[in-house]
């Protein structure tokens, strides 16, 4: 049966930490849908991965697109009549994650950011919550920053001090509230809701001067897509490590 195995929808999946997790759950034996608003590049993403032997599956997806997060909710419903994880991993950085001040920081840059990294994620969840309750056991991951910290970034000791970007730091701590939010919502059934910090990891976001590989930078997401039932909820972590918020 099409539902026997593990269901799992990544968005912004076709290049970076998405397209690295989507390998790494697929070689667990999960099925995986990975989802990009580029029909092109998604399609080849997905090839590469099948030829790999891996179950993938491609599906155009731009998360800002109400037409498009409704289709992707009746294309798992046809396909699988479940989903049993959701990682809610596009986003953007308008100004860049070294940012501008924030007398410079332009309304646009604050709207375009939010509706990628805030607005999206908290309306596709919602569209495909129904068939993440069908789930033995659903996760929901949504992909944050440590940049995302409320209490490092007050800190003057803490790493991140001096990386301030209004527009990219304050979604993703918009987004943490989203997982504590959901997360109490849905306390007294099987699905569990966390954000993940992946690291400062070498994408077209965190460039090459960033100090980690991909494959390590996918292990905090599929850690947490893949949590079992004594796996905690409502969290904020990097590799199994509760960060402040």
């Amino acid at each position: 049966m099409a539902n026997a195995k593990k269901v799992a929808l990544i968005t912004g999946a076709n290049k970076g930490l998405g397209y690295e997790m989507a390998k790494q759950l697929a070689k667990t034996g999960v099925t995986v849908v990975l989802a990009a608003r580029d029909q092109a590049k998604g399609e080849a993403a997905a090839g590469k991965l099948k030829a790999e032997g891996l179950d993938v599956q491609f599906l155009k997806l731009d998360v800002t697109n109400k037409d498009d997060r409704t289709a992707a909710a009746a294309y798992l419903e046809k396909n699988f009549g479940k989903l049993d994880i959701l990682i809610n991993n596009a986003g953007i950085a308008a100004d860049g994650i070294s940012g501008t001040s924030v007398s410079d920081t332009s309304q646009k840059s604050l709207e375009d950011t939010f509706e990628t990294n805030f607005f999206a994620p908290i309306a596709l969840t919602q569209a495909l919550l129904p068939l993440l309750k069908k789930s033995d056991g659903g996760r929901i991951v949504n992909m944050s920053s440590i940049l995302g910290s409320q209490g490092l970034h007050a800190d003057p000791s803490s790493p991140i001090y001096g990386f301030k970007s209004l527009s990219y730091d304050s979604s993703k701590t918009a987004l943490n509230s989203f997982t504590i939010h959901l997360a109490y919502e849905l306390k007294d059934t099987k699905i569990k809701v966390n954000s993940a910090h992946p690291g400062w990891v070498k994408t077209d976001m965190g460039t090459d001067a960033a100090p980690m590989e991909l494959p390590e930078g996918g292990k905090t997401g599929v850690a947490l897509a893949l949590l079992d039932e004594s796996g905690p909820t409502g969290g904020f972590f990097h590799m199994g490590q509760p960060l402040p918020w």
